[in-house]
């Protein structure tokens, strides 16, 4: 058996390769009961190496760190691509629909060319570069203070652009989604963006693949509870369907 600052040293380890560890897992890793990992994550998140979560703990990188576009726009494409063509189906002739930035709503900028009749608004510079050439969309960009990493307008002037529209649907990415933490971001005014996009939409969808399940980054956007529907993929785990169901939430698996 492991002496305690040992095994603290394991866990904050185990946690920073996998981003997340419950306490069941840290137990049988660790050779100790749960109770005392529970102690353990208190200490550790006292110290800030890692951040607790209901039943476990994440990275704080996880909760700070945000990749580039280039950097996450391959990854789960399979699933994001099944995730988007699902969102397309929602979508019906003459809808003013919502764009946040992302990978998975650039996917459904792609595939938005066969519409003859709709609205979008995105602060997503690269939906933009997707529909600029499609004379039977009407594009607008919201402009705002532009994020490199994400190629995406957020702050207070992407928000006035927001308050001056209306639209029947919002699609919204996330770095994180958990049961009990709920939608969150790295970033204060990318949150406050997407806080907004759920305000002036009638109905708001979430897109997420199995990889943001979990995870809890910095700032809170909303409950999960305030989506009116999610697309998850199949490779959601199945104590995570058993949560989004008790909550009431509707959601499709794709």
């Amino acid at each position: 058996m492991q002496f305690e600052e040992e095994r603290k040293r394991s866990i904050v380890q185990f946690v920073e390769q996998h981003s997340r560890g419950s306490v069941q897992e840290l137990s049988q890793k660790m050779g100790v009961s749960e109770s005392t990992v529970r102690r353990d994550l208190k200490e550790l998140e006292e110290a800030r190496l890692l951040k607790r979560t209901h039943g476990g703990a994440v990275s704080m990188q996880s909760v700070n760190f945000e990749a580039a576009i280039p950097d996450k726009e391959d990854r789960f494409l399979d699933e994001k691509l099944r995730i988007a063509r699902k969102a397309v189906e929602m979508i019906r002739e003459g809808d003013a629909i919502l764009l946040d930035g992302g990978t998975t709503t650039l996917q459904i900028a792609r595939e938005l060319k066969s519409f003859s009749n709709i609205k979008v608004i995105t602060n997503s510079i690269m939906a933009l570069n997707e529909l600029k050439d499609c004379r039977n969309i009407e594009v607008s960009i919201t402009g705002g203070m532009l994020r490199p990493d994400t190629m995406a307008f957020v702050g207070p002037m992407t928000e006035r652009s927001l308050d001056m529209v209306r639209v029947d649907k919002a699609f919204l990415g996330t770095n994180g989604l958990d049961l009990h933490e709920g939608i969150t971001t790295p970033n204060m005014l990318e949150a406050a963006t997407k806080r907004k996009m759920i305000a002036v939409a009638k109905q708001v969808i979430l897109l997420a693949d199995h990889s943001k399940i979990g995870q809890i980054s910095f700032c809170k956007v909303a409950d999960l509870t305030e989506m009116d529907h999610c697309i998850l993929d199949s490779g959601v785990p199945e104590s995570f369907i058993r949560g989004i169901t008790s909550l009431g939430v509707d959601f499709t698996l794709v």
